[in-house]
């Protein structure tokens, strides 16, 4: 065996043996006692389920292979066995090899997903909203948990800006996690249509920003108190008018940094707080890791930093029902599935371009 095969064998039974040894320790009552730790072994133990499992497929299929070639010397009639078998080998060895891929360690986490208006005035606030509706709808044909963290509607209806949290009901299999699903979405989003401010029937080009963020554990981040400045405010809705007669709307100002989150969609000002301190924690912890590694700055400097039409990840056109990814030439006459959540394909597009790209970069 060549080097490279030797050191991938013994990734490939260093895994199986961890494997064994998670399963050993969920069993174990004990182990559940401590609820941080054994979420921390479930989440593991569902990331290596698939891994094992096609593992034992391959290995299987390889036994089964040397089998059936070695009767065939003797019974012709095992030859087409052993055809079928080899050819169903090299889809094995492909699903596997982009399993062991090194995966992004945040791709198990939940999310913070914000969408900011852009050009465009009320229509592009309008659109903002359709985006917010489009990722609900998505989180609820996933199964998955949202909770409005902070939003600034416009006078039309639309959301000038909106922070919402995505959160998973359980462990999620390799690939399928929030942000594993998610972060491709980060960037500008452009849509061209007829806005409903527009009385000529002209159609207008207009634009929103998304920015994605893994939520920060409380152990991944700390926040220095003495490092935030916390002002209160009384809310206000669309056009300004008061929504609130108490000062319970939050602004926390994080110092070191200069990273401002607001908050004002609950009614104490304790829980708008809260909200904006997750906010906050998410957006440090994204922060420390552009710092921390070369790779995820390059991703993140992918994501929105301003909402210009040309710095454009996707455009929706609503007279053509075409959606359009730029980043893979992705394209689609389904806009309007689309944006009842049906983003399936259009992330599947993107999860396959980036394993081609790290296959590639691995080769």
């Amino acid at each position: 065996m060549t080097d490279t095969a030797d050191r991938a064998a013994n990734r490939v039974g260093a895994l199986v043996a961890e494997y064994a040894d998670l399963e050993r320790q969920l069993a174990d009552p004990g182990v559940h006692t401590d609820q941080g730790r054994a979420r921390d072994l479930g989440r593991r133990y569902a990331e290596l389920g698939p891994v094992v499992a096609t593992i034992r497929e391959l290995t299987a299929v390889r036994g089964d292979l040397a089998a059936a070639r070695e009767l065939a010397e003797e019974d012709p009639a095992f030859a087409e066995e052993a055809e079928q078998l080899a050819e169903s080998l090299p889809a094995l060895e492909q699903r596997l090899r982009e399993l062991l891929l090194p995966r992004d360690p945040n791709d198990g986490k939940d999310v913070i997903l914000e969408i900011k208006a852009g050009e465009g005035g009320e229509e592009s606030a309008l659109f903002a909203g359709d985006l917010l509706r489009m990722y609900l709808r998505y989180a609820e044909r996933q199964g998955w948990k949202t909770e409005m963290l902070g939003s600034t509607e416009s006078d039309l209806g639309g959301f000038k800006d909106v922070s919402v949290a995505v959160k998973a009901r359980g462990s999620a299999q390799p690939g399928e996690g929030i942000w594993a699903r998610l972060k491709y979405e980060g960037g500008v989003h452009r849509v061209q249509r007829v806005p409903v401010t527009e009385s000529q029937g002209r159609i207008h080009t207009s634009a929103a920003g998304v920015l994605v963020f893994p939520e920060a554990e409380d152990v991944e981040v700390t926040v220095d108190p003495n490092d935030l400045r916390i002002d209160v405010y009384r809310s206000s809705g669309p056009g300004g008018q008061s929504v609130n007669t108490t000062d319970s709307a939050v602004r926390i100002t994080h110092l070191p940094t200069g990273i401002v989150v607001s908050c004002q969609n609950e009614k104490s000002q304790l829980q708008n707080k809260e909200s904006a301190l997750r906010i906050l924690r998410a957006r440090l912890l994204a922060a420390a890791q552009e710092e921390a590694d070369a790779a995820a700055s390059d991703a993140r400097r992918s994501q929105v930093r301003t909402v210009d039409r040309s710095e454009r990840i996707r455009t929706y056109n609503y007279p053509e029902n075409r959606i359009s990814d730029h980043r893979v030439n992705f394209k689609a006459y389904n806009l309007d599935q689309v944006l009842d959540g049906d983003l399936a394909a259009v992330i599947d597009a993107l999860v396959v371009a980036d394993n081609a790209a790290r296959l590639a970069g691995d080769a």
